[in-house]
């Protein structure tokens, strides 16, 4: 058999690293302003083409998205394989942790380009949505198999609860990470596989917690049922997916009825990032007045947001929402949540010092939490498949007692 002629081998060289360069810019854009905001014009800059030389690849801009999403869960897919190939789910989940970390440190060094965030994927349009969720399902599938993959139902709930906590953490790093030095990145690491290993309790902690009553309501009527619609599509959808119209529709109004409430979409969107920032301030604010320890306190502030997040009253904004914001507006959010996140590390380090919180990094912990909550409202329909107080025991416990301890299965 014939070797194919040099020039074709070459062509085809050529075509493929122009590709994987406008897929690398694709991502970048797709991180900064979400699938929606990312243009044709705007990859074709990053990348020193001319937007027709852009189309030539991808014809449509859909098309360039979903590229950009499927590399990602092709890279997802690929070291979900290489986990899978340690002999213990510890081992497994550990090597997962370390490849991301590696690649984040080569991102840092800028050796590599980041891939897509996919919390775009709902609100691609159809037929690619559809691929695209059947593919986020299989790394789903994948990364629960790191526990096993024989059980019984109740064992199968909390692996997929585990997978969910491991796979949402991994892309939580990416707001958090750049806090450290490249070369700390080891550490964290490690204080993070710790947390993920052996949890945040100390031995002897039980899960009992004492459920908060949140109570948050709107000045003005009407306005509390409007953010909760606005949240959720926003959820669903993204902030560019989800249109005024849609909103509006949503709700059964007119867009006039939306601009009665706000001025202009991103102040809907601060609008439900400050709901959501409240409810979760006044959950920790609660546990800072109640009575008991402060792992008791810890358990009770996770359980109520659960189930507060499990819950009709839910959900919370998810922070992907952040996507697509004007930078000033996304920063003014960033420091809300890292303030957030300080006092969970502050509540850690008081339980740290009277030892009802195992000996951990506070501030690597803390981003963990907040990984924790934020992506609650995805395990909506697996918490709806069992009754809610174990739906929040199962989630719950992955940090509570890591993600190997299965005393949640004999509560």
């Amino acid at each position: 058999m014939q070797s194919p002629p040099k020039t074709e081998t070459t062509n085809t060289k050529r075509f493929q690293a122009k590709r994987d360069a406008i897929l690398a810019a694709a991502a970048a854009a797709i991180n900064e302003q979400s699938a929606k905001g990312m243009t044709f014009a705007d990859v074709a800059r990053r990348v020193g083409l001319n937007t027709t030389s852009v189309t030539y690849y991808f014809k449509r801009k859909e098309d360039l998205a979903a590229a950009a999403f499927e590399q990602t869960l092709a890279w997802l897919h690929d070291i979900l394989d290489e986990a899978l190939a340690e002999p213990t789910p510890e081992a497994r989940v550990a090597r997962f942790l370390a490849i991301n970390m590696e690649r984040l440190a080569r991102i840092g060094r800028g050796e590599e380009q980041a891939v897509a965030m996919l919390s775009d994927l709902r609100a691609m349009e159809e037929p690619l949505k559809g691929k695209l969720m059947a593919g986020w399902r299989n790394v789903f599938r994948k990364t629960r198999s790191l526990w096993g993959s024989d059980g019984s139902r109740a064992e199968t709930d909390l692996r997929g609860a585990r997978a969910h906590v491991l796979l949402e953490n991994s892309f939580w790093l990416n707001a958090w990470i750049t806090r450290y030095e490249i070369d700390e990145y080891p550490r964290v690491e490690a204080r993070l596989m710790d947390v993920f290993r052996h949890g945040m309790a100390a031995p002897g902690q039980r899960w009992s917690p004492e459920l908060f009553e949140l109570v948050h309501d709107e000045p003005e009527p009407g306005r509390e049922a409007f953010l909760l619609a606005a949240t959720r599509l926003i959820n669903e959808l993204g902030y560019r997916g989800a249109s005024v119209q849609r909103i509006a529709s949503e709700l059964n109004v007119t867009k006039g009825s939306f601009y009665h409430h706000l001025d202009a979409k991103d102040d809907l969107v601060i609008a439900c990032y400050k709901r959501s920032f409240d409810i979760l301030a006044d959950a920790q604010r609660l546990a800072e007045g109640h009575a008991g320890n402060q792992w008791q306190r810890i358990e009770s502030t996770l359980a109520t947001l659960l189930d507060y997040q499990f819950s009709e009253r839910g959900p919370l904004l998810r922070t992907t929402a952040l996507s697509g914001l004007p930078p000033h507006v996304r920063n003014t959010m960033l420091d809300r949540s890292n303030r957030i996140a300080r006092r969970f590390a502050g509540m850690l380090s008081d339980g740290i010092a009277e030892g009802t919180i195992r000996p951990i990094d506070p501030l690597v912990a803390s981003q963990a939490l907040m990984a924790l909550q934020n992506a609650a409202f995805d395990m909506r329909k697996w918490a709806g498949t069992m009754p809610r107080e174990r739906a929040v025991a199962f989630y719950a416990s992955t940090l509570a007692y890591g993600l190997f301890d299965d005393r949640v299965l004999e509560s």
